[in-house]
């Protein structure tokens, strides 16, 4: 471990073109099948309603943080979000630039019907990757959502394609040295009000963190017990164990399956798909549930 300093550290990490992750989120993510999850997901029929699909989904949820059922038709409109209100307080979505695909100020049609893009607003749109992360990671705890909802519509051209892949916090945190963890339970984004990019709730770990490839990641470590030439080992060595892929699995998606994505167990992301000119682009919907 490099020398201490007294006073707490603040730096910028940027990625390096050589850097071990680099590659790996580039096999992870590159448009080949992911296995499934262990979870197989659980069928509810349309006469149980949305107290079936709650049952469900809170007994799957409480033991694998992910939730998975089939329906017989998707939930849209007002359905979708009783669903959601059954789980916590649905989050409106405020970003100007996905307003256009914006339900009742609350439900995000994600429709993949544009190519790659730089622009982080409009990924999700995309055909391209999205990296990995954990859902608002910039924003205080109490305001980033506890579950990610999923809702399919249609899964495209092709189900293999644009896999939601999804990496446990805990896989993560066991591949990490006892060195790096502690640093990371330090760390956080230099912006206020926000946690640590690593805690520890109800006796496991939780990561608040997305990769932010190519850009910059400004940070603050804040016991001052670290230089700043340790900071950017940690952030690497973390993303290195997200993009292992011996613990990721993905999700293939197909008309009626939802997916629940709980956001203090899973880093989450998506894989590339070829870009085509269809009119069968994958359409999900997703609601932000704030616990």
């Amino acid at each position: 471990m490099s020398a201490r300093v007294r006073s707490a550290t603040r730096g910028t990490f940027v990625e390096r073109a050589d850097d071990r992750h680099v590659a790996l989120r580039s096999s992870l993510l590159d448009g080949r099948v992911l296995p499934a999850p262990d979870l197989a997901p659980e069928a509810v029929a349309r006469k149980d309603g949305i107290d079936g699909i709650e049952a469900v989904l809170r007994r799957q949820l409480d033991r694998h943080g992910l939730g998975l059922v089939t329906l017989e038709d998707p939930l849209v409109g007002p359905a979708l979000l009783a669903l959601g209100d059954r789980l916590g307080d649905v989050m409106p979505e405020t970003d100007p630039a996905v307003r256009p695909n914006v339900e009742s100020g609350k439900i995000l049609h994600l429709v993949s019907a544009e190519g790659n893009t730089a622009d982080v607003s409009r990924q999700p749109f995309a055909t391209g990757p999205l990296s990995l992360h954990s859902e608002g990671s910039g924003r205080p705890t109490r305001e980033q959502p506890r579950y990610v909802v999923l809702m399919c519509r249609h899964p495209g051209d092709d189900e293999n394609a644009a896999q939601t892949v999804l990496v446990p916090f805990t896989s993560v945190d066991d591949r990490l040295r006892a060195g790096d963890r502690e640093i990371l339970g330090h760390l956080r984004y230099d912006r206020p009000g926000v946690p640590t990019i690593r805690r520890v709730m109800d006796g496991r770990a939780v990561y608040s963190f997305r990769d932010f490839q190519a850009g910059a990641l400004d940070w603050v470590c804040d016991t001052g017990r670290y230089v700043p030439e340790d900071v950017p080992a940690a952030l690497a060595a973390l993303l290195t164990a997200m993009y292992d892929e011996g613990a990721a699995r993905a999700l293939r998606w197909r008309r009626g399956l939802l997916a629940v994505i709980d956001n203090t167990w899973v880093f989450h992301g998506r894989s590339a798909a070829p870009f085509r000119g269809s009119t069968r682009h994958r359409h999900l919907q997703r609601l932000r549930i704030t616990a």
